[in-house]
């Protein structure tokens, strides 16, 4: 019996230690930053991180040379439908806590297992805008042509597509508001990969700052303060 106490609390320690490790290594990690890459074109299309306080979007213009998203994210998939949006933010995340867990008192123990173990499937959530004003929560980034690219091609390719190349809609009514819409996604989330990770990726791909390596959306935006 003394021995069956002394595993159980070897265990226990151990899963102490692997948390206590896990929240050192995402308060710090972050403040080693990737620097922005020095480009000579011109910066002329503007992007925005948007965070709600927990989690990170990417913001794109609906319309540029580059690319037409309303094409892809269709106006007509929204409760809306209105046709007059400026921006679009995209974010990824764990598809259980997008479409289940509406507020974190609703969150449910299976729902935080499955997300951090690589245990269940991740979705793209997808919000339009009239407009976008910068503040504490949400920065303007500046992107020459080919770091756009680069960021289109990041956010295209996380969505999981149909036989015809298009995003797959998730149809639910766990939407957040009149002008969003949730989309299947390539991937599964994890401590280790979360929709702040996502974000901060993408930031490197279209050669922004951003952190090493983060979970959390402050990793993101103590580098734009």
């Amino acid at each position: 019996m003394k021995r069956f106490f002394l595993v159980i609390f070897k265990t226990i320690g151990i899963i102490l230690g692997i948390v206590a490790f896990y929240l050192l290594c995402g308060f710090l990690i972050p403040y080693i930053k990737v620097p922005e890459k020095t480009v000579t074109q011109t910066k002329y299309i503007d992007i925005y991180i948007l965070t709600n306080g927990v989690h990170t979007d990417l913001v794109v213009p609906v319309k540029s040379e580059e690319i037409d998203w309303s094409k892809e994210i269709l106006f007509e998939n929204t409760l809306s439908k209105k046709t007059d949006f400026k921006y679009l933010s995209i974010g990824w995340g764990d598809k259980g806590f997008y479409l289940d867990t509406p507020t974190w008192a609703e969150l449910k123990p299976s729902t935080a297992v499955k997300a951090a173990f690589w245990m269940s499937e991740s979705a793209m959530h997808c919000t339009f805008y009239e407009n976008m004003a910068e503040d504490e929560d949400c920065k303007k980034l500046t992107l020459t042509r080919e770091q756009y690219r680069a960021l289109i091609y990041f956010i295209r390719d996380k969505f999981d597509r149909d036989q015809n190349g298009k995003p797959i809609l998730i149809k639910t009514d766990a939407v957040y508001g009149k002008n969003d819409a949730f989309y299947d996604a390539k991937g599964s989330y994890s401590f280790l990969d979360t929709c702040n990770t996502w974000a901060n990726n993408g930031l490197k791909a279209a050669g922004q700052k951003a952190a090493l390596w983060t979970p959390s959306d402050r990793g993101i935006f103590q580098h734009y303060e």
